[in-house]
């Protein structure tokens, strides 16, 4: 006992146990949080083992229905991989998830530059309230809005008829080969006011003397925003990037399940969309387990490999 009485006193008079006592509060408020993290982020990983079950769900589920379950090996993975439809799916996924991406994630930085050199006040605080409102509508009703707006008699095909580039309705909603762009439009139109405070708040940390440098050299607007608002936010643009690549298997299903219909299926079923449908909705939780870790461990290695390019580019990263 006395012994462990030194060790400790040792341990808080070193610069690591200073450092602790020094932030003890700070410490003390974030075990809500870590506890909440623990019990909603790593302990339901216990329940990957029913991908290698055949796990049935009767009756209330314990840790005793799980090992008595059936084991089975990699027979739930040979199935999926064995699966066409499963393909399908990843393709949709793979495919809105990079024009997010590429697209998505561009249009909220260039919104943010061009927010940020707006002069009138009163005008510039307007554009930011009305480009946020979006975000806090739910996809149903989103859903909804789209909808009414893309039908064979909405807005949209009524002012192409009228000027003149098309003779006839488009049935948007019901031709495959546009849902990728109609999901990817939807998703912009929602969160880019959203998205673009981040880039926001790292703009109004750029040192103002470099603008005032590159003024007194004769750049212009446009010259500044290339040559210092962009380089000034340029690790926060990497950090964003590399987690949007961690994300890029979770694309979600609300969008595709409210906005697809059967006729367009084939592009609009995603990996969300096809565990929901034959994983839980046909009782089958070790076949959509299977699924999950299939995209959890292609989105960590998304994640290690974007942020090692990072890295060893010199940009930074994020772990």
């Amino acid at each position: 006992m006395e012994s462990f009485k030194l060790e400790s006193l040792r341990f808080f008079q070193g610069k690591r146990g200073k450092r602790i006592y020094q932030q003890r509060y700070l410490l003390l408020m974030s075990i809500p949080f870590a506890a909440w993290c623990f019990a909603f982020m790593y302990l339901p990983l216990f329940g990957w083992i029913m991908a290698f079950q055949n796990f049935r769900l009767m009756g209330r589920v314990t840790l005793r229905s799980f090992w008595e379950a059936e084991w089975i090996g990699l027979a739930n993975f040979r199935e999926l991989f064995a699966d066409e439809r499963f393909y399908t799916a990843l393709r949709n996924t793979l495919g809105m998830s990079f024009l997010g991406i590429t697209i998505g994630f561009v249009v909220p930085i260039i919104f943010a530059l061009l927010i940020n050199e707006m002069r009138v006040g009163l005008f510039k605080r307007f554009v930011q309230t009305v480009s946020y409102m979006p975000h806090f509508i739910s996809w149903v009703v989103a859903a909804g809005m789209i909808t009414f707006m893309l039908a064979t008699t909405g807005p949209l095909n009524s002012v192409l008829i009228a000027v003149g580039l098309i003779d006839r309705p488009i049935a948007f909603l019901s031709t495959g080969e546009m849902f990728w762009g109609i999901i990817t439009g939807s998703e912009i139109w929602k969160s880019t006011g959203w998205n673009a405070i981040i880039f926001l708040a790292a703009i109004s940390g750029i040192d103002l003397q470099l603008y005032e440098a590159a003024e007194a050299d004769g750049a212009g607007r446009f010259k500044k925003m290339w040559h210092v608002t962009l380089p000034g936010i340029s690790n926060v643009i990497i950090v964003i990037l590399i987690m949007n690549i961690g994300w890029l298997m979770n694309v979600g299903f609300e969008r595709q399940m409210l906005l697809g219909n059967p006729a367009i299926r084939e592009w609009a079923e995603v990996l969300d969309v096809y565990i929901l449908r034959f994983g839980i909705g046909t009782g089958r939780f070790s076949y959509g387990t299977a699924i999950g870790i299939f995209r959890s461990v292609v989105s960590i290695m998304l994640l290690l490999a974007a942020n090692g390019i990072a890295r060893k580019t010199g940009r930074g990263g994020v772990i």
